[in-house]
């Protein structure tokens, strides 16, 4: 009986001619013959042939030591050899860098920098005096951690929102367990204790109070446009306020690491308190009856700016608040300007007016 393993061994030679029904093309969809098949191809050239280079990935190598030396490679077909890696890249070797091929591709920033997981890390962030924006906590989660998060938080002024499981694992990839709070980039000031420092100093309180202003880099705008005219400090509610974070770092070119942002609980009660401090306050909304320039508005004593939401403004409890209300004259069709570009407008008209008195 044959035994199976007694095969007889594979020609030598290569066959002449393809196999029947197998055609080969190149990458212009152009049919054209392989080197095995062409006529002029000959023996001498399959053992000058270079040896298989070994496949990359499993049970291969991926190591740049396994490759052959580019010293001893073949020539080109002009006749030249091929030359060195650097000698290829004159302009790299005159650098003399090591920077990666791809230059532009940096790789992703990991989100987890500015934000805190867990219960227990967000407790003892809350206790050490840390800054967070903001705090997630799984909707229906009752215990201990739970309360004395709520309450700490309620006393600094942090927001505290519930929300389900698939809000969590969108912020993150991370084991959450059911708590997520984002770390605020800048520390905020106290507003009382910032007024207070600037009459000592002698200096005239110029102010800008931001109502629902949830745009990050209208916010970062804002707030470069106001270090620009002089502005001392930024209110900004405790809810509903754009979260402070790189992106609106960036828009403000660092202005936010210069500006004090105060955060107040309630607007309503930081007006009240501004206009007994001898502070007026100027609303600058559509709704007003007098135009920005036009008034005889002084802005030449203690001011504090208001400005509203993208949406709908201000609140109509802070404009019944106000001092003064007054609007930006328009006189074209679109009558609607971004608030960034507004709040520039009045902090022009306040700057002016301190710069010819």
């Amino acid at each position: 009986m044959e035994n199976r393993t007694d095969r007889p061994e594979r020609p030598s030679n290569r066959p002449q001619r393809p196999v029947a029904g197998r055609r080969f093309y190149d990458e212009q969809n152009r049919p054209v013959t392989p080197k095995q098949f062409r006529p002029d191809r000959d023996a001498a050239d399959d053992l000058a042939a270079e040896p298989r280079a070994k496949p990359r990935g499993r049970g291969g190598s991926d190591n740049r030591d396994d490759q052959p030396d580019r010293g001893n490679a073949p020539a080109r077909r002009d006749g030249a050899a091929r030359p060195p890696y650097r000698q290829d890249r004159p302009e790299r070797a005159e650098r003399g860098d090591d920077r990666p091929r791809y230059e532009n591709r940096a790789p992703q920033q990991d989100r987890s920098i500015d934000m805190l997981f867990g219960l227990r890390p967000i407790l003892e962030a809350l206790n050490a005096g840390r800054t967070l924006e903001k705090i997630f906590l799984l909707r229906g989660t009752k215990n201990s951690l739970v309360g004395d998060i709520s309450a700490l938080a309620r006393t600094a002024g942090i927001q505290v929102q519930q929300v389900p499981v698939e809000k969590l694992d969108g912020l993150t990839r991370k084991n959450h367990q059911g708590a997520v709070a984002f770390v605020s980039p800048i520390d905020y000031a106290p507003l009382d204790g910032l007024l207070a420092g600037l009459f000592e100093e002698g200096k005239v309180p110029f102010l800008l109070l931001l109502d629902r202003i949830t745009d990050v880099r209208n916010f970062g705008a804002i707030a470069r446009t106001a270090e620009c005219l002089g502005v001392q400090a930024l209110v900004v509610p405790s809810h509903g306020a754009a979260q402070i974070n790189g992106d609106a770092l960036k828009t403000s070119a660092g202005a936010l690491n210069i500006l004090p942002v105060c955060r107040e609980n309630n607007l309503q009660d930081t007006i009240r308190f501004l206009q007994q401090s001898g502070v007026t306050v100027v609303a600058c909304s559509e709704k007003a009856d007098e135009a920005v320039g036009a008034a005889a508005a002084d802005f030449s004593g203690p001011v504090a700016v208001l400005m509203g939401s993208e949406e709908d403004g201000i609140a109509p409890e802070l404009l019944r608040l106000a001092d003064v209300r007054l609007k930006v004259p328009m006189t074209g069709q679109i009558q609607s300007l971004n608030v960034s570009v507004a709040a520039g407008i009045m902090l022009f008209e306040v700057a002016r007016q301190r710069v010819n008195a």
